[in-house]
């Protein structure tokens, strides 16, 4: 990796001020109750500070919004919760459609870890640009990033008004410079962008990070009440390899160094075995451990899929993601949400299992509570920050709404998003991107493809061999 000029602080980042007051006024609301998620009509949602301060049927809600507030016409229109992508590499995007079609090991050694030599705080700061909007567009409203160079992203963070849980990643080979790097860029900008930016310390894997430097970030992590995240079970070979190497499963291996005795954000799990179910259903009771699935990425490579009844039955939240765009192709967590229902049912062979209900739980409070932010956003209702979705529920491939939980996950698609807010704030309005611009974004990365995909150099990241 080329060196930072100079070191980003939270100070240098341009947060967007605060949203102001909101009215989305007379539209369906996307509910959670006791009883499940169901879909109130006729409700207006009013957001003060940032915050959604009622629900409630229209009448008089503007009022109660302040004359002050934005409004916008909700008719015809459903407001739900932002999407939340709980593993995400968000500078990849400048490496989409450059890795396709090859065995994950070549992916690694021959084709991505190559390019990521490349790469310069600068690139990653203009591809995280590209990214931002890409997932504003999409009605990603927080992002967990997992990455190098983290003070950009963060910075791009800020400037666009997304929500982000973000760490930066370090391998064993880094030596101990690699987990002090991770927990300064945590400390510094841990509540950064008026509360939008949530740290994480980020060792890769438990292949390329080792038991005492894993057991390390585990003390660290509780020492300064940080989530770790980290890649794991990636695959059932991976598992399989761990188990001949260490006797143990990889998240036997995270129980052993501590890791699961800190909050932990477990990337992929499709390797998870039923005995692994025990040390994940303790963390789990404990409010400690989520895991981000990706099962666009996982049917490209040929892999299994991250076995959700198995840790829905240890009590384990499993949130949805996109993983990186050079895997994924997209940063779009709608796309991942019918991908993650159609593959599970495909898995267990059963197609009662995963209702689309429960694969909008998954998408909402599951998210959040996998990235350590329930009770925080995932849920339209007051005291929750209004990270929201307006979606237009009039697209022929709607029609006719028989079940609207059904019509998003099985018929809609992302481009029926036009209005994405965050924090109150909105940074799509009538589909139009408020706080970033597309076509500078691509002029500039342009030039800069020739050099990033080279691989003449013969040198690399890491060696994958899980």
């Amino acid at each position: 990796m080329s060196d930072a000029s100079a070191r980003l602080s939270p100070r240098d980042a341009a947060a967007p001020a605060g949203g102001r007051d909101l009215l989305v006024r007379n539209t369906t609301v996307l509910v959670h109750a006791e009883e499940g998620i169901r879909f109130d009509e006729h409700q207006d949602v009013v957001v003060r500070d940032g915050v959604i301060v009622a629900v409630e049927p229209t009448a008089g809600a503007e009022i109660a919004a302040g004359s002050e507030a934005e409004v916008i016409d909700g008719r015809g229109r459903l407001v739900m919760p932002g999407f939340i992508n709980c593993h995400s590499h968000a500078p990849m995007v400048m490496f989409r459609g450059v890795a396709e079609d090859v065995p994950a090991e070549r992916w690694f050694n021959e084709l991505i870890w190559p390019m990521e030599v490349n790469l310069t705080p600068d690139d990653v700061e203009l591809a995280t640009r590209l990214a931002a909007a890409e997932m504003i567009r999409a009605g990603v409203t927080t992002f967990a990033d997992h990455y190098f160079s983290m003070d950009r992203i963060a910075k791009v963070t800020a400037e666009t008004g997304l929500r982000g849980v973000l760490g930066d990643t370090f391998f064993s080979t880094d030596g101990p410079a690699g987990l002090q790097r991770s927990l300064d860029f945590a400390l510094e900008w841990r509540g950064a962008a008026e509360g939008r930016i949530t740290t994480a310390l980020a060792p890769h894997a438990p292949y390329t990070v080792a038991d005492e430097d894993l057991a390390a970030t585990a003390r660290t992590a509780i020492e300064h009440e940080l989530l770790v995240h980290v890649h794991a079970s990636e695959s059932r070979e991976q598992t399989r390899h761990s188990l001949e190497r260490t006797g143990l499963t990889p998240i036997q291996v995270l129980e052993r160094s501590g890791l699961l005795e800190a909050r932990t954000l477990i990337a992929h799990g499709i390797g998870v075995v039923p005995d692994d179910v025990p040390a994940l259903r303790s963390a789990a009771e404990a409010g400690r451990v989520g895991f981000g699935s990706a099962p666009k990425g996982y049917l490209k490579h040929g892999f299994a899929t991250t076995p959700a009844r198995l840790l829905a039955a240890a009590g384990v939240p499993v949130g949805l993601a996109t993983d990186g765009a050079a895997s994924n192709n997209t940063l779009d967590v709608w796309e991942s949400m019918t991908y993650f229902a159609l593959v599970q049912k495909a898995t267990e062979a059963d197609p009662s299992h995963l209702t689309a209900r429960a694969v909008l739980d998954h998408a909402t409070t599951q998210s959040a509570a996998a990235v350590g932010l329930a009770g925080v956003v995932g849920q339209v209702a007051p005291g929750y920050r209004a990270d929201l979705l307006v979606v237009d529920l009039g697209a022929p491939r709607l029609q006719p709404i028989h079940d609207l939980a059904a019509a998003l996950v099985y018929s809609g698609r992302s481009d029926d998003i036009v209005s994405t807010i965050v924090d109150g704030r909105v940074l799509m309005r009538d589909r139009e991107l408020l706080t970033v611009g597309v076509e500078a974004i691509v002029a500039e990365l342009q030039p800069r493809l020739a050099r990033l995909t080279d691989r003449s150099h013969g040198t690399s990241i890491q060696d994958y061999q899980a």
